[in-house]
């Protein structure tokens, strides 16, 4: 019997729970930090913009009269902004944290350094949720049943990852460079349910990709409109994409569905879109040596390394 998938509707409450929440002033992490917090669960929208998170907040609120949501700043192109985002948000929870869903990213941008000087994308997308998991661990191992929810994409699929060329100062391609960025966040997902399995830790790693959903990942709609080369982003999403209220059930389903185990990847059931379902992690999510690399590469990087 193939399974039926989940919806926002198939999350149950969330009441006495805590969530950090990146990016969730808007897309995705907003739609994921609108619906836990609907259910019950004080949300801390962790944002490089405070102004925008606030604005965010506010809407859930208005949505959700009873809502507790509220705003910590967080640039993940700057370790000691991941640093100060996460001391502030252990002493906010007094030390507790049930789950962190690591959303936000970059998608396909030219090439420019964060200011630890690692390439934006990887910088972005997974050393700066590494580091940030890293740091909020202890938090996270003080609560009962917690969970790190990691979004990926289809497109690490196609992805590898460079060591010898990571930040792409020899070679940089934009697609190429996502496609390793998001491969690691997939590697990283799997491996950190390894090592809190090995640890005998109750804490749960899952991965989550939307599929293709309508976010501000695409860019200003008019901006495409008036180039030429990106007019195929807005036929996409005119055609083919589904909402963002959608793209955020794989990432609901990770960090709500009870029976959820650790080391599953979600998605959309139709492929690029639908309810999510559990599936298998592609071919290159299997290489354990590229996997445990990357994971020591992490930690050098970023100088975090993760006390169970």
């Amino acid at each position: 019997m193939r399974e039926r998938g989940w919806t926002a509707a198939d999350v149950p409450s969330q009441e006495g729970r805590r969530f950090v929440v990146t990016g969730g002033n808007s897309g995705l992490g907003y739609e994921s930090a609108r619906v836990l917090a609907e259910r019950g669960a004080r949300v801390i929208l962790a944002c490089r913009r405070p102004d925008a998170g606030e604005a965010a907040a506010g809407r859930i609120r208005a949505l959700a009269p009873a809502a507790v949501v509220e705003v910590a700043p967080l640039d993940l192109a700057d370790l000691a902004s991941v640093a100060a985002c996460a001391r502030r948000i252990a002493d906010r929870l007094d030390g507790r944290l049930d789950g962190l869903v690591n959303n936000a990213g970059l998608m396909g941008v030219p090439r420019a350094l964060t200011v630890d000087g690692f390439e934006r994308q990887l910088g972005v997308n997974h050393l700066g949720h590494f580091a940030l998991t890293g740091r909020l661990l202890p938090c996270l191992l003080a609560a009962p049943q917690p969970r790190v929810v990691t979004v990926t994409s289809e497109t690490a699929r196609f992805g590898r990852i460079d060591f010898e060329d990571i930040h792409g100062e020899r070679r940089y391609r934009r697609w190429r460079a996502y496609a390793q960025a998001k491969l690691a966040n997939l590697l990283f997902a799997l491996e950190l349910d390894r090592l809190a399995r090995l640890a005998g830790s109750a804490l749960r790693s899952l991965a989550a990709h939307p599929g293709y959903a309508r976010t501000g990942l695409q860019g200003d709609p008019e901006r495409r409109l008036r180039n030429p080369s990106r007019r195929l982003w807005a036929w996409a999403n005119h055609l083919i994409a589904q909402d963002a209220a959608a793209g955020a059930w794989p990432s609901l389903r990770a960090a709500t569905d009870p029976d959820a185990p650790g080391g599953a990847l979600y998605g959309p059931k139709r492929l690029l879109r639908g309810p999510a379902v559990a599936q298998a992690p592609p071919p290159a999510a299997r290489d354990d040596a590229a996997t445990r690399r990357l994971w020591h590469a992490s930690e050098r990087l970023t100088a975090v390394t993760f006390h169970w």
